[in-house]
């Protein structure tokens, strides 16, 4: 690493961290208000505006899932740096235009637009993996997926009270100049060495093909995905089992659902605890994957996951749910950043940014197929085969992962020395 490059490395984690932070709180905030939007936007009908509201939920992801190797492929050629002035700043633009959206396709016109001019948070975590030191690449990288997640926790809780504050509308215009400040910061305080001539011709001519460990990263980008269909496949059926466990099951009647207001105030509990559980371990354990080796905290952490969801198919109570949430929280905070952490070590410089690239949009993947996997098992098969089914994959990752990458530092130290 250049030692210009180096000496900046830290300031660039913390506005990469700021900046992270904004953009996932701004793109979440949306979520408590957006059925009561869309039918502000002239969509009529329970079933209309739930399918919209899943559209218009699902346009975001879908764009960025599908751009993110190409927006990694461009950080590759000309920076990490304009990719992020590029993300904060179509942020910026798009997310207070959907304050002013009129109908409901300008709205998930405006989602898709967003995900495609997003992704700073993908292109912080490949600036950072680039420039960080090598040994202190798990703990950076567990940091700004700290940042990442207490977006996602903020970001709801803030939208369900700023719309009785200031209005619907508003919200969207606060969250745009909340990315702007980012964009401000990015520009002026984060500082790239400028991508040399040298590697922006390998970038431009070599990619996969000169990658010298392709099974390690395949496994990585196996294991991004499978992780992501373990996490999202719970989330459809959390308010309804955690209904079995507050005072008997959710009730349907004409004026709508018996504890309805307590059982959904419990589940955002669950949903909050795992969160909160990978918050306090990302930096943790990634720090502990830079001495132990990256591999074996991420075989630890699946296998942990796997069998702490079994006991979550018994409680009799939500506390105990809670409880073994946070816990599985614990053990998955590492994870993600721990991935990151060993595609970077097992591809060349001028090709991180698109494999990285690919490891998000394997991610998104598994956000997007998650939830269908985890709602048609629940209502055909039962609400604990979810829990079954999900830690028997978790556990398959593991298996997976023991025999293609191995119990050992070896991921890291055999990159070390290149």
């Amino acid at each position: 690493m250049d030692a210009d490059s180096s000496s900046y490395w830290q300031r660039n984690l913390a506005i990469c961290l700021l900046g992270s932070f904004a953009t996932v709180f701004a793109m979440t905030v949306v979520l408590p208000f957006l059925p009561i939007y869309v039918e502000q936007l002239g969509v009529k009908g329970h079933a209309a505006i739930v399918q919209w509201s899943g559209i218009a939920y699902g346009a975001n992801f879908l764009a960025a899932g599908l751009i993110a190797p190409l927006w990694g492929h461009l950080g590759d050629r000309f920076g990490r740096k304009p990719m992020l002035i590029r993300a904060s700043l179509g942020m910026a633009l798009t997310i207070p235009l959907m304050g002013f959206a009129s109908n409901i396709w300008q709205f998930v016109g405006l989602r898709f637009l967003a995900g495609i001019a997003g992704g700073y948070a993908s292109g912080a975590t490949i600036l950072i993996a680039v420039q960080t030191p090598k040994h202190r690449v798990g703990w950076a990288l567990g940091l700004l997926a700290s940042g990442v997640m207490a977006g996602n926790l903020l970001g709801p809780l803030a939208g369900g009270s700023l719309p009785s504050l200031i209005g619907i509308r508003a919200t969207f215009w606060a969250a745009g100049a909340m990315i702007f400040i980012a964009f401000v910061a990015t520009a002026l305080f984060v500082r790239e060495v400028t991508v040399k001539a040298e590697v922006a011709s390998e970038a431009r001519s070599g990619g996969w093909s000169q990658v010298p460990h392709k099974g390690v990263v395949m496994a990585m980008l196996a294991t991004g995905l499978l992780l992501m269909i373990a996490n999202m496949s719970i989330e459809p059926i959390i308010t309804v089992y955690v209904a079995t466990l507050v005072k008997g099951p959710l009730v349907l009647h004409a004026g709508g659902a018996r504890n309805s207001g307590h059982v959904t105030f419990v589940a955002g509990l669950v949903m909050a605890a795992t969160a909160l559980g990978s918050i306090a371990s990302a930096s943790q354990l990634g720090k502990v994957a830079d001495r132990a080796g990256h591999s074996k905290v991420i075989i630890l952490a699946l296998m942990a996951a796997g069998v702490l969801l079994v006991p979550q198919a018994f409680v009799t109570s939500a506390w105990q749910l809670i409880v073994l949430r946070f816990l599985m929280g614990l053990a998955l905070g590492g994870l993600l950043p721990c991935i990151a952490a060993v595609i970077r070590h097992n591809v060349p410089d001028h090709f991180v940014g698109a494999a990285l690239g690919y490891s998000l949009s394997s991610q998104f993947a598994g956000q997007v197929t998650g939830p269908l996997i985890g709602g048609f098992v629940g209502g055909q098969i039962g609400l604990k085969a979810v829990f079954f089914g999900t830690s028997l994959l978790l556990l398959i990752g593991a298996a997976f992962n023991w025999k293609a990458v191995g119990f050992s530092a070896r991921d890291q130290a055999s990159l070390l020395s290149t």
